[in-house]
């Protein structure tokens, strides 16, 4: 909504929220997530034509164009629970829309949603006694630490519509928002279904590439081969590409997981068991990721950490995010604190969000935004997000505040590994 307002000066953006302590971060200088552009980007429109508030219903009075992006997380109870998406938020949305709206709106979803959801929307908007509602799809495809460039230079907007005059007519409003910076070829429009399922097939076959190189940088440990340069060779096909064959702890954030549990979900509900049981897979070897590294770091440390320090580098999920939903960083730490290891976790932005994530486990879990600290006396280093801040650290000061003999596990493989030996580490990393 920030873009669309710096690009559309002559429209007013309202972003709204239940939540008042969240408005009222977005109103001040501190945002309540951190992004790369973002305050920029807010600072710049904030007050002009864009405006955040709690008042939700008069944002619905007073839009044509309703975009709504409630939560959809998996389902913890009932039937689905552990795949399906929990759409209570999504549906009680779509009832106060039918309950506070003064004339015809578009509504636009959003949220990454199961396919045909949409169809439940419609449903409950038509009861609506005087007023229309035209329900379109428009996922979103940018990625947390290059949202605003993503958003600045896509490789395609996607809106999905009913191919009727009223859909038509409510997709074309939807792409004139964008065509304002936007080029028209990179606009791509579809029937309300494919854009809704776009989203989540797009994500399954992202999270499918991160488990694919996982699993192969096991068979390079086993056989001495290099995960790095087995990457760079199958991504010089021009049929495969190099992005997201980075091998690492496993994929993380609030899409990949969900969507791919959401997608076996569906396949299930289809009667499609063996499409289901191939996408279930992806999130089992990413599971298998992080227990593996974890038995990495025991069985290189002697096969016991008890008492044993342990300086964990990142808990984002990924570099330049605060976001630590789903986080590698999470089952990795309460794996290592089953072993009764002293765990201290470095991070630049995302330590605020220690305490939620591990629960009754937080009490015994260090924290502090100084890696030098974080190493201080400790027994090994791993490192768990790719932030640049630790690949400028001086490795001598790191090396000389440790215990000896002092280990570094690059759960990212991104540190200079010969660097690292020549001031004294034993290193292991992902692949190698």
């Amino acid at each position: 909504m920030a873009a669309i307002a710096d690009h559309n000066h002559d429209r007013k953006v309202m972003v709204v929220d239940i939540n008042k302590a969240r408005i009222d971060a977005w109103n001040s200088d501190r945002l309540p997530i951190y992004e790369p552009g973002l305050d920029e980007v807010v600072k710049r429109r904030r007050g002009k034509n864009l405006f955040f508030s709690t008042d939700i219903d008069k944002a619905i009075r007073d839009c044509d164009i309703i975009f709504v992006g409630v939560n959809t997380p998996t389902k913890t109870f009932g039937r689905g629970a552990g795949c399906a998406s929990d759409l209570q938020y999504w549906e009680a949305t779509a009832r106060n829309i039918v309950k506070v709206a003064n004339r015809d709106k578009i509504v636009v979803e959003k949220s990454t949603l199961p396919v045909r959801t949409a169809e439940a929307m419609e449903h409950i908007l038509s009861r609506h006694p005087k007023h229309h509602f035209e329900v379109l799809s428009n996922p979103e495809f940018l990625a947390e630490g290059s949202a605003i460039s993503d958003l600045e230079n896509p490789d395609r907007v996607l809106i999905g519509g009913h191919q009727t005059p009223r859909g038509k007519a409510a997709i074309k409003a939807l792409a004139d928002v964008y065509a304002a910076w936007v080029p028209k070829e990179r606009i791509l429009t579809a029937n309300l279904w494919s854009s809704e399922l776009s989203k989540l097939a797009a994500n399954a076959m992202l999270a499918q590439r991160i488990s694919s190189i996982n699993s192969l940088s096991a068979l390079c440990e086993a056989t001495e081969a290099d995960i790095d340069q087995v990457a760079k060779a199958v991504g010089m096909d021009s049929r495969i590409g190099p992005k997201f064959l980075k091998a690492g702890p496993g994929f993380g954030g609030s899409c990949f997981k969900k969507d791919i549990l959401n997608l076996v979900y569906i396949c299930e509900t289809y009667g499609l068991q063996q499409v289901a049981d191939y996408w279930r897979q992806v999130v089992l070897m990413n599971d298998y990721q992080q227990e593996r590294l974890v038995g990495t770091v025991i069985r290189t440390m002697f096969n016991t950490l008890a008492n044993k320090k342990l300086a964990l580098f990142g808990f984002a999920f990924k570099a330049n995010t605060s976001d630590t939903r789903e986080s590698p960083a999470i089952a990795i730490t309460k794996m290592l604190a089953e072993e009764r290891a002293q765990i201290v976790i470095t991070d630049p932005k995302a330590l605020g969000h220690v305490a939620e994530d591990l629960g009754e486990l937080a009490s015994r879990v260090k924290t502090t935004e100084d890696p030098y600290e974080a190493a201080k006396d400790a027994d090994a280093i791993v490192l768990l997000t790719e932030w640049d801040q630790f690949r400028g650290l001086d490795y001598g000061r790191l090396y000389r505040g440790m215990r000896k003999p002092a280990f570094l596990f690059d759960g990212r493989n991104v540190l200079d590994h010969a660097a690292l030996r020549k001031v004294g580490f034993e290193v292991k990393a992902v692949g190698k």
